[in-house]
């Protein structure tokens, strides 16, 4: 089964951010959210790369992830770090939804 290196980068950049975010303002809530994020979406790759068709967890926490950085981003205008989670998390929803429809290989 292949690996699902975008579903880790993914997890892997929102980790980063909850870091950077508290290294440059001291953020705490940062710090947690993204570490928090970052680690669901990492074991919602792990089950992936498993099996393709298990994507609950990723597909949770990227919706959120949209929901929440989407309307930071419109209320901001802020393309880093706001921005970016957003359009990733949109990326990755469409990517689920794309496996789920049959339109990309599974490599069952």
């Amino acid at each position: 089964m292949p690996v699902d290196i975008f579903g880790y980068l993914y997890a892997g950049i929102v980790a980063a951010g909850g870091v950077i975010g508290y290294a440059k303002a001291g953020s705490i809530p940062s710090l947690a959210a993204g570490l928090a994020f970052g680690t669901t979406l990492a074991v919602g790759a792990y089950q992936t790369s498993q099996d393709s068709s298990n994507s609950t967890i990723q597909l949770g926490a990227s919706s959120i992830l949209a929901g929440l950085m989407g309307y930071r981003f419109y209320n901001s205008r802020k393309i880093m770090p706001a921005g970016v989670v957003a359009l990733l998390s949109v990326l990755n929803i469409g990517r689920i939804g794309l496996r789920a429809l049959g339109t990309t290989p599974t490599h069952h």
